[in-house]
């Protein structure tokens, strides 16, 4: 618990020393927007793995999407989480430029039918 809490306040306070980088309007929705999708990828990496198992499940059987599903699927979500620990971490720094998505989809769920699709 202390550890996330430090880890808050740091973030904050970069978040803070960096705020006079952020003077454009759109850098500081772009900023924003990448501390979010860090957050969602970090709390949502484990779904890649009952969505890869669905989607190797699909197209080669249930005995490959019960395993080699599976074994995609903990490589994805472990992929996910620490890009989006990754993002969280450098959400105030234009890295990769202009604050584009490291993963894509850029949310776990955004290229399946019905997901959102991001602008």
């Amino acid at each position: 618990m202390k550890k996330r809490i430090a880890a808050v306040v740091l973030a904050l306070a970069i978040g803070l020393t960096a705020a006079p980088a952020f003077a454009e309007q759109d850098t500081g929705r772009l900023v924003l927007q990448k501390l979010f999708r860090g957050m969602a990828n970090a709390a949502t990496g484990w779904m890649e793995i009952p969505k890869q198992m669905s989607k190797v499940w699909s197209e080669q059987g249930p005995l490959k999407g019960s395993t080699i599903g599976f074994g995609k699927g903990i490589g994805y979500a472990v992929a996910r989480s620490v890009v989006g620990g990754y993002e969280i971490l450098t959400f105030p720094f234009p890295a990769p430029a202009e604050y584009k998505p490291i993963m894509q989809p850029e949310f776990v769920l955004s290229d399946l039918p019905g997901g959102s699709q991001a602008d």
